[in-house]
């Protein structure tokens, strides 16, 4: 078996692939009655497919679990496991399921697998001595007919509360496509909620309502559902933005609406929506929002136009880039169309009128000594650092904010996204052998807590690889990792226990390595960070002694470590 090569999986399966992809595609663009629920209750989203999140577009939906783990999981149609994948982070415990008819199933937070895939994967565990393993099982060794329960609902992973993850993706393409699409049966009847429309003043010469800022505009419901903005004054090349949401009948939730539309005068400017989209270019929802607004305010402003280094795929209809170019004299009814997939949608109409005014309000620009060209690679001395940005790390020019230091360094603010990583080198000369052994690079919060970012240690310089501007500054860490029983005391009798707790925690630095034994032999630990738990399941049947020795090692990301013995009794 070949568990690292997920091409391998698909390499037989890719001309057959594409011979049914291609008949299916000129049938009908998405099978309707192909596949099944991957729950049997009613599906009630608390995630919709393109929700905007931090830097990526979500590529699924998440469906409720009944704020509870351990529900089943359906296969939703024939098919065979070509990847299973558990990360401490992100989807936690996943499985990727290939059907014959060219899409891939995905299904995520998973509490556990079903007892012929888990132990399938335990093997690879114990075999691997870890906890987090990625395999891709030839295409055949794992199958898997429709209606089979191959997992149970969890909150593994980088989720916040129990619910499934799942998406469905093209086999070859690997780009994932809205699950509503299928025919999955979700109530909606609500349309989306517009809360908040902004105009934009985008060339040199453009004014709106006196301002050279973007301005946010008042609206008001009409009898027959729509909303009034009020009259917008401008002149030049103005774009328009909104902060709105969609919501599901049996759900609180604000969640991502599906499709845009922006018309002027009839005339189609902008139209994109969230059908599909390449897991390449959802870094790009960096330029689909007002990233400047949503690193003042957190909230995330969707612009109807196309900003510089915009290079996503998903307009359908983009023209002048969005930019509606408005003249003296002359009167604009702009139409902003929200819709959700099952046809819900919302409309505003935004009546502007062509007007040349005095400016009252000029754009703020804040001008520093250092002007970042955005194709260019940039080099910076911070004094105790230095910072290198290749070319292309960002979007578009700008005055950079960069404030020097010895430990402690400042590059610019988190209102400008970079789209590639750059590289933050500090010189840590100044310090002994043994001091660099328990320092590290940290990344200051908004209340100055600082967190671990990698760090490689060369010599006398400690290097990191971020895409986040902000405050990094040097921490020793010194205290080792804590480790305590959850649930059970030294000496005791855990005959009718099921499993072990063991509570681990680092402060600084953060617990980087795990490793546990159980009378000298390697057990599997399943790591929550969120939980800060270690969970060790007495099914895996190592056991071969009344009295059980147990040790935990933890280490943390400076090389600290901690060791945690007990003993207990088990028949």
């Amino acid at each position: 078996m070949n568990f690292y090569n997920p091409r391998k999986a698909y390499f037989f399966f890719v001309a057959v692939v594409l011979l049914v992809s291609a008949f299916v595609k000129a049938q009908q663009a998405y099978p309707q009655d192909t596949f099944r629920s991957p729950m049997d209750i009613p599906l009630i989203l608390a995630g919709t497919f393109g929700e905007l999140r931090s830097n990526h577009f979500h590529a699924g939906i998440d469906i409720k679990t009944q704020q509870r783990e351990g529900l089943p999981i359906y296969a939703i149609g024939d098919g065979s496991v070509t990847r299973i994948k558990i990360s401490h982070w992100g989807y936690g415990k996943a499985i990727y399921v290939a059907h014959p008819n060219g899409y891939t199933s995905v299904y995520g937070h998973l509490q556990k697998f079903s007892p012929k895939i888990e132990a399938y994967i335990k093997k690879i565990q114990y075999e691997k001595k870890s906890y987090e393993v990625e395999v891709f099982p030839d295409l055949g060794e794992l199958t898997v007919d429709q209606g089979n329960v191959i997992a149970y609902g969890g909150n593994t992973g980088g989720s916040s509360g129990p619910h499934l993850h799942f998406e469905i993706r093209s086999s070859i393409t690997e780009k994932p496509t809205n699950p509503l699409l299928y025919g999955l049966e979700v109530r909606d009847a609500t349309n989306p909620i517009l809360e908040k429309i902004f105009v934009y003043p985008l060339s040199d010469d453009a004014v709106v309502n006196q301002s050279k800022s973007k301005v946010e505009v008042n609206f008001t419901p009409q009898s027959d559902g729509s909303l009034l903005a009020d009259k917008v004054l401008a002149h030049g090349a103005i774009g328009i933005g909104f902060k709105g949401y969609d919501r599901q009948d049996l759900a609180a939730n604000k969640n991502g609406v599906y499709s845009v539309n922006l018309s002027v005068n009839g005339k189609t400017y902008t139209d994109y929506d969230f059908e599909t989209f390449s897991f390449g270019e959802t870094r790009y929802i960096n330029t689909l929002i007002d990233y400047e607004h949503f690193g003042a305010y957190r909230q995330r402003v969707q612009q109807c136009f196309k900003a510089p280094g915009n290079k996503l795929k998903i307009y359908n209809t983009l023209v002048d880039d969005g930019q509606i170019a408005i003249k003296e004299g002359l009167s604009y009814s702009v139409t902003l169309l929200l819709k959700d997939v099952a046809g819900n949608e919302t409309k505003a109409i935004i009546p502007v009128q062509g007007k040349k005014e005095a400016v009252k309000k000029e754009a703020p620009i804040k001008k520093t000594n250092d002007f970042l060209v955005a194709k260019r690679t940039n080099n910076y001395d911070l004094g105790g650092a230095k910072v290198y940005f290749p070319a292309n790390t960002f979007y578009k020019d700008f005055y950079i904010d960069l404030q020097k230091g010895q430990d402690t360094v400042t590059i610019h603010n988190r209102k400008v996204p970079a789209h590639r990583n750059f590289t933050l080198t500090f010189d840590v000369a100044r310090y002994s052998k043994e001091d660099r052994k328990k320092l590290f690079i940290a990344r200051l919060d908004n209340k100055g807590k600082p967190n671990h970012v990698s760090t490689f240690k060369r010599g006398n310089t400690f290097t990191t690889r971020t895409r986040n501007l902000g405050t990094y500054t040097l921490v020793k860490d010194t205290v080792p990792p804590s480790i305590k029983a959850k649930n059970f005391k030294e000496k005791e009798w855990l005959t009718n226990y099921s499993y072990l707790s063991i509570q681990i925690a680092d402060d600084l630095s953060g617990v980087k390595t795990y490793n546990a034994t159980l009378n000298g032999e390697w057990i599997l630990m399943e790591y929550e960070p969120k939980r800060k738990t270690l969970t060790y399941n007495f099914d895996d049947k190592i056991l071969n002694k009344k009295e059980c020795a147990l040790e935990v090692i933890v280490t943390d990301n400076v090389g600290n470590t901690t060791t945690f013995n007990s003993t207990f009794f088990r028949k």
